[in-house]
């Protein structure tokens, strides 16, 4: 009876397969009826060909960032609108740089606080911080991260603090050999956390002509390094350039502006073509295929019997080239968080309403991307300047709390208006009702509040004794003095 039992155990086998596959059909059509992208059609095979499953890791392998980089770069190199994209983000990123703006817990005096910040702002000047960030900014939209080594400057001053920061490409942040590690992505170890531990980075650059091919580098401790990269999945730990999207966008409008100057060179190069006036069987004088003959400027001339002269005319495309420009850097410009009149520095068809609603769009962003630099770059290098400069006599005021007491935040250049007189009525009118101060005002203009108070004094009681008038009273408007009347 074995053979039997084999036979039985095959058809059971048999029908719980077609079981299964007539409920995965079911459910196949279930899903058909819910998300038809989810569907792969003739039409829409070849579009959805590269997609795929990887991780947000595996997907940005070593060989994709290098071949994303380089052509990012190349584009940026050769592309004047992406050129200017990425200095304008960098410059209304950064401006002039970051100023400190300290809180000391206690009856600290506002000058003792007023030391620290400018010892902090003095030695940003040394190392030139402000075109550091600016630097790191352009990496990242370029490249999609920008890596930073925190390291002792000699060649600072001695008597101060000789914290430095030296930025290096997204080249040098990588493994010496391939690891099938789990905890360590391409120049990263991780600790079990999840924390980056530990960077590998190369001492010469992969590219450099002198160093070759070298992969001679070493491990440097997470807080001796800032990585600022742009990420756009959980999990990932390495950048892609923010340009990175517009790439192909950058490719078409380069190729459409060739093939534009090519028709109006090919027009002008053709000054006039012969073609015959006669039908097929007619006869016309004797002429040679691309025969060529000069064109005397200002001379009256005539044609071959049986010939007529037509001039080409660049039609095409020349007369849609204005339109399909600025629909590609309308593309270009959204996968930048920029708004076209920012990104092609073109506002000629914008109003003031729509000036107004794209800076504030875009403003929003620079307010979320400095949140961001402040959280991985200035914080942690500000820790380390407090610890530096805690060893240096004199630096730090005395009587003041302890560091890990103290909280600070970070002020930037502000944002010219429009319309300067609506502006200074909005600041007026949010000084009397305290929703702002003039430590902020100020510090949007780089200035140091207590400077310009005591700088104003000293002319107020200069202009008194010379005798010249002073109106410091607010202007009031009509309502409210016809109030004070009926009063």
């Amino acid at each position: 009876m074995g053979w039997l039992s084999r036979i039985t155990g095959r058809d059971a086998a048999a029908a719980q397969a077609a079981l299964i596959e007539r409920q995965t059909a079911v459910i196949s059509k279930l899903v058909r009826a819910r998300y038809d992208a989810a569907q792969t059609t003739p039409i829409n095979q070849r579009h959805w060909a590269m997609a795929d499953g990887y991780s947000a890791d595996a997907a940005l392998s070593p060989e994709i960032r290098r071949k994303l980089r380089n052509r990012a770069r190349l584009e940026r190199d050769n592309n004047p609108y992406l050129a200017g994209m990425v200095q304008t983000l960098a410059s209304d990123l950064v401006g002039t740089g970051p100023r400190l703006a300290l809180t000391v817990p206690g009856e600290t005096s506002p000058d003792v606080v007023g030391r620290v910040e400018e010892a902090v702002y003095e030695w940003g000047q040394r190392i030139d911080l402000a075109r550091k960030l600016r630097i790191a900014k352009m990496a990242k939209a370029v490249d999609g991260e920008s890596v930073g080594v925190l390291f002792t400057n000699r060649r600072l001053n001695r008597r101060g603090v000789q914290l430095d920061l030296r930025l290096v490409e997204a080249d040098q942040l990588a493994s010496p050999v391939p690891s099938i590690d789990p905890a360590a992505i391409d120049g990263l170890q991780l600790d079990a956390d999840g924390n980056v531990a530990r960077y590998w980075l190369l001492d010469h650059h992969p590219g450099a002509t002198m160093a070759g091919w070298s992969i001679a580098g070493r491990w440097y401790e997470a807080e001796d390094v800032v990585h600022w990269f742009h990420a756009v999945r959980p999990g990932q730990h390495r950048g892609v350039g923010e340009v990175v999207p517009a790439l192909e966008q950058f490719a078409h409008l380069r190729r459409y502006t060739l093939a534009v100057i090519t028709a109006a060179e090919t027009a002008a190069d053709f000054a006039a073509i012969l073609k015959t006036t006669l039908p097929p069987e007619g006869v016309a004088a004797a002429l040679e295929a691309w025969e060529t003959m000069p064109i005397s400027r200002g001379m009256a001339t005539s044609i071959p019997d049986g010939w007529d002269a037509v001039q080409m005319k660049a039609e095409h495309p020349t007369s849609t080239f204005a339109e399909f420009e600025k629909r590609m850097l309308t593309a270009i410009a959204r996968a930048m968080n920029l708004p076209y009149i920012v990104a092609a520095m073109d506002s000629s068809a914008a109003s003031y309403s729509s000036m107004r609603g794209d800076y504030l769009v875009y403003r929003k962003a620079i307010g979320c991307e400095r949140a961001d630099l402040e959280r991985v770059v200035l914080d942690p290098i500000l820790e380390r300047w407090l610890d530096e400069a805690a060893l240096v006599p004199g630096l730090i005021p005395d009587g003041l709390p302890p560091v890990s007491d103290w909280s600070w935040s970070w002020t930037w250049d502000g944002f010219e208006h429009v319309d300067p007189a609506k502006e200074q009525s909005a600041l007026e009118a949010a000084l009397r009702t305290h929703t702002t101060t003039l430590q902020r005002e100020y510090a949007k203009r780089n200035l140091d509040w207590r400077r310009e108070l005591e700088q104003r004094a000293d002319e107020i009681a200069e202009m008194n004794r010379l005798g010249l008038f002073v109106d410091l009273a607010p202007e009031k408007n009509e309502q409210e003095t016809e109030t004070t009347v009926n009063e």
